[in-house]
């Protein structure tokens, strides 16, 4: 993702910051030097705290929004320079969908389907084709007719899915597609998702506060905190390797990366004086997420270890673990250096008494 050039890049941002009006004439900066390029066909997540920039940075990608400083490129064109007849031409390549579903509730699912189509003067006949091959694709056969309010929520997401196609774009955008929605059907949305990507070989960008929805379909990901990307680059790696607080802090709930209170009340940054314990995170990659190093750590060196926390999860096709462990920080220094040998990551934590 960060290696591809704006020329090559299905969305581009380029230095781009974005100010508004505060209180007594005060800017306030919402983006601030964003860089960023988005290979065409990627899935990629925007995570960060509400507040971050996120939902600012996604509306510049259809000119809801504009950039006060830098450039926001879509398939080369320039979003922020764009207007009239240019404006909407770019918009009619980037779908959007959005959090709270926005369907129309006076109009049927077909309905709510065909209104884009509808805006850009697409006649009767080729709509009412498209409209059925879209309800087929999002799996929603037999409710054509119905209303939003007979609809489930997982139902009205799939039909903001089937509207924000329906002009046959080459970039979806997801604005918190799935916050409101409950944990099994969000997995169904996801999915959807996917095979949209997969089978249209649409660009994706999507922005979330949940970790485990970038884990669970994006290829590339970028971190975002206080209007600035910190963080960025292929999920897995990410996630193998998160170097930023901010990443680590989301990470947490999702890889095990959670220190229990007690310890963590109890960490220090230093080894201390007299016996120690040496708390270390391990990261199990690729081919060596299963194997039982642990084990090996203590029958081949006779170094026992305990784990404090840990989880083994799976990013796109490849798995991979975390666990937190504590060792006797004697002998932390030899335990790092078999794991390591042996093709896992460490990286020390603290010490505790």
């Amino acid at each position: 993702m960060t290696g591809m050039t704006a020329a090559g890049a299905a969305i581009s941002f380029e230095g781009v910051g974005k100010a508004f009006d505060g209180p007594g004439g005060a800017w306030i900066a919402a983006l601030q030097d964003v860089t960023l390029q988005v290979e065409p066909g990627a899935i990629c997540g925007i995570i960060g705290r509400s507040g971050a920039g996120k939902s600012t940075l996604l509306r510049m990608v259809n000119g809801l929004e504009r950039p006060t400083a830098g450039t926001v490129t879509v398939a080369g064109h320039d979003v922020g320079r764009a207007g009239g007849a240019a404006l909407r031409a770019i918009r009619r390549e980037v779908g959007m969908i959005f959090q709270h579903f926005n369907l129309l509730a006076s109009r049927t699912v077909a309905g709510n389907i065909a209104l884009p189509l509808e805006i850009a003067g697409t006649p009767a006949d080729p709509i009412r084709a498209r409209v059925a091959d879209l309800i087929a694709r999002v799996g929603l056969d037999g409710l054509a007719g119905r209303y939003p309010a007979e609809l489930s929520g997982g139902q009205k997401q799939r039909v903001g899915i089937a509207r924000a196609l329906a002009t046959s774009p080459k970039v979806l955008l997801s604005d918190e597609a799935t916050s409101a929605l409950d944990p099994e059907t969000t997995q169904t949305v996801l999915r959807l998702l996917a095979d949209i990507n997969r089978e249209l070989g649409l660009t994706i960008l999507l922005i979330t506060h949940e970790m485990a929805v970038v884990r669970d379909i994006a290829s590339h990901m970028a971190v975002i905190e206080g209007g600035r990307i910190v963080e960025s680059g292929p999920t897995y790696d990410i996630f193998t390797r998160p170097t930023h607080l901010t990443t680590r802090s989301f990470l947490g709930g999702v890889t095990g990366l959670t220190l229990p209170a007690f310890i963590a009340g109890k960490m220090l940054d230093h080894r201390p004086d007299g016996p120690s314990e040496e708390v270390i995170r391990v990261t199990f990659a690729g081919t060596h997420a299963t194997d039982p190093m642990l084990s090996k750590l203590a029958t081949e060196l006779g170094i026992a270890s305990n784990i404090l926390a840990g989880a083994i999860e799976e990013v796109g096709p490849h798995p991979f673990g975390n666990l937190l462990i504590s060792v006797d920080a004697a002998r932390g220094a030899e335990a790092r250096a078999y794991l390591e040998q042996h093709g896992l990551l460490t990286e020390v934590l603290g010490h505790v008494r």
